[in-house]
């Protein structure tokens, strides 16, 4: 199925920040029909360096969707039942306005000059994309990572347009840990010269800096045995070490130079700055005197989901989630599924994930059908 990315352009968007963003272009892609009751949408939430293209095959690189494998006929988000939609988040690089967007003030890209967001915006950029399309409330709103964190913000910001939420490998608050490793990745940006303070458009990009904080990232979606298992300490290509700086000895040094090169070309390093920042900033409790207190009001059925060997998100923080949850006597379920391959579980072993969330949207469609 060749899917292409649609974009819509909002007047204004006021952010949590004190600025407003004018105009503001959303980016998203859509996957089966949105029935005549308009109850069977279901929003699909990236995490950090993913975009608007979750399923289906794009037509500029003939690549499937980040989240192919869970999306489409008979899959865990059955297309055949469910319109499912995704979006870029504000401040991406992927057609959603960002950092390399041009700022209609000055002809020139914004830059730094761009507003500090927050996932609260990020989410009522999202809220204005489903007004537009006349959605009334979505049957889920759901993702991994960053998409967990959006999906917990809108289960709480409005409560009455969700029916459902499944967060998958998330947390409602990033722990100092969290925000260290992104803090080490911004740093390595702004440490390259030719980050040159973000102004870096139309001249060479901090791609040294950027690979860097890719490399660093990618280390911690994985897991000790899943790295383990692909690379060991086996050499690359040779059978004795080169004793030398210059050149590639593991095969886990290669693996890692090639992400962070991929990365660079297909990312803006602003963009890694300002959504790491709004990851950093996202706290739940935020306003309220508690996380039992923030949700107070949610009306939505959760299913939430973890793995056993994320130690970037691990389990502990979706239990929190489920506790204060049962607390509130809300519908709750959550499963820990085992997998080897850390945070990366929800976009690679989703064979028991899928299960999961077929069996949870049929029953969530059955309540209110």
């Amino acid at each position: 199925m060749i899917v292409e990315t649609q974009t819509v352009r909002f007047d204004s968007i006021s952010l949590d920040g004190g600025a407003t963003l004018a105009p503001v272009d959303v980016a998203y892609e859509t996957y089966g029909q949105l029935n005549a009751q308009k109850s069977n949408a279901i929003l699909v939430l990236h995490a950090f360096s993913g975009d608007a293209h979750a399923a289906g095959i794009g037509p500029e690189n003939g690549k499937p969707g980040w989240w192919d494998n869970m999306i489409g006929s008979g899959k865990g988000f059955d297309t055949n039942k469910y319109f499912v939609i995704c979006a870029n988040v504000l401040g991406g690089c992927r057609g959603t306005t960002g950092p390399s967007s041009i700022n209609p003030a000055t002809g020139c890209p914004y830059a730094m000059s761009f507003p500090v967001i927050t996932i609260g915006d990020i989410v009522r950029l999202q809220k204005m994309l489903v007004d537009w399309m006349g959605i009334p409330k979505l049957l889920a709103v759901t993702g991994g990572s960053m998409g967990g964190m959006q999906a917990l913000e809108w289960a709480v910001s409005f409560p009455d347009r969700v029916v459902s939420a499944i967060p998958i490998a998330c947390t409602t608050r990033h722990s100092a840990q969290q925000i260290a490793f992104n803090e080490v990745g911004r740093q390595a940006v702004m440490a390259d010269p030719d980050w040159n303070a973000g102004n870096y458009y139309g001249g060479q990009p901090p791609a040294r800096g950027l690979a860097v904080a890719r490399m660093v990232g990618h280390i911690t979606y994985m897991s000790d045995d899943s790295m383990r298992a692909k690379f060991g300490r086996r050499l690359r290509g040779k059978d004795t070490f080169t004793y030398a700086f210059d050149d590639v000895d593991f095969e886990v040094e290669s693996y890692l130079r090639y992400r962070g090169g991929r990365f660079v070309n297909r990312f803006d390093a602003n963009s890694y700055l300002y959504i790491t920042k709004a990851m950093d900033y996202f706290d739940l409790t935020s306003g309220h005197r508690s996380l039992a207190a923030a949700f107070e009001n949610v009306t939505a059925r959760f299913l939430v989901i973890s793995f056993s060997s994320d130690w970037l998100y691990p389990s502990y923080q979706s239990q929190e989630i489920v506790r204060v949850l049962r607390s509130r006597n809300c519908d709750v379920a959550y499963v820990e599924l085992p997998s080897d391959y850390g945070h990366d579980s929800f976009l690679v072993d989703v064979a028991e994930q899928a299960e999961l969330v077929r069996g949870f949207l049929a029953s969530t469609f059955e309540k209110i059908a």
